[in-house]
């Protein structure tokens, strides 16, 4: 009896339809897993580059300059970088191309912000449905297997006699282990999309913070005549 209830016998001899759904919880676990350590590094590298972009931009620097020093640069923006150089992209050309009225270049440049800033919550919150997705529905994928496993015990039991505990532990383990393996895929998933939709939030509301920042600032500046200084940033006081 102990050798009938080695947990890799167990699964091994276990009927196709259990092995298919442990199977897929297996699958289920190594894809919840790649998510969660690839959406870790993601969201640890957007929380840098915030701190860092931050700390350049509340300078005091000239925000011209800033500006064309990213568009010469030629690389790919993420983050409150892309956001900054879509508004200050747009509000630039508005200016060149004839526009005064402050409130028309402020619309102009926050809407080109609000397209970076839609585009990069996109990008941070990729993924984390597929988390959601295998926590929620894990448990019920495992509670099928462990059903359908001890149907297929106690159907057993019908051509016997005599029933044993040691004739029908074996296939009541076996479903059991489905559970099991559901709730090991399901459980860390649950952690995980919390956590991380709880640090997308509050990414996702620095990149807003800046937004509203940043048309401030080009907003006091919008009325002003052209010249060879740019707007500067103004430290927080």
């Amino acid at each position: 009896m102990t050798s009938n209830l080695n947990p890799l016998e167990l699964v091994l001899q276990a009927s196709i339809i259990v092995q298919i759904v442990m199977a897929l919880l297996l699958l289920a676990s190594i894809v919840s897993w790649s998510i969660m350590l690839r959406k870790r590094s993601e969201l640890r590298r957007a929380s840098s580059e915030a701190d860092r972009f931050e700390e350049v931009f509340w300078s005091g620097g000239d925000l011209t300059a800033m500006f064309r020093a990213i568009d010469q640069s030629r690389r790919v923006t993420k983050g409150m970088e892309s956001i900054f150089e879509q508004g200050f992209r747009e509000f630039t050309r508005m200016r060149q191309h004839g526009a005064t009225a402050a409130a028309q270049l402020i619309e102009g440049s926050r809407r080109g912000m609000r397209v970076a800033l839609l585009r990069e919550s996109d990008r941070l919150e990729h993924s984390l449905s597929m988390l959601a997705t295998i926590g929620s529905t894990s448990p019920y994928v495992g509670l099928f297997g462990t059903v359908w496993g001890i149907m297929n015990a106690f159907h057993g039991l019908g051509n016997v006699q005599q029933a044993t505990l040691a004739m029908v532990a074996p296939g009541i383990a076996e479903a059991l282990i489905a559970t099991a393996m559901g709730l090991f895929a399901a459980i860390p998933a649950v952690i995980a999309y919390n956590r991380y939709a709880d640090q997308v939030s509050r990414i996702e509301l620095r990149y807003d913070t800046f937004v509203e920042e940043l048309s401030s600032i080009l907003q006091r500046h919008a009325t002003m005549p052209r010249s060879g200084q740019g707007p500067a940033a103004e430290a927080h006081a």
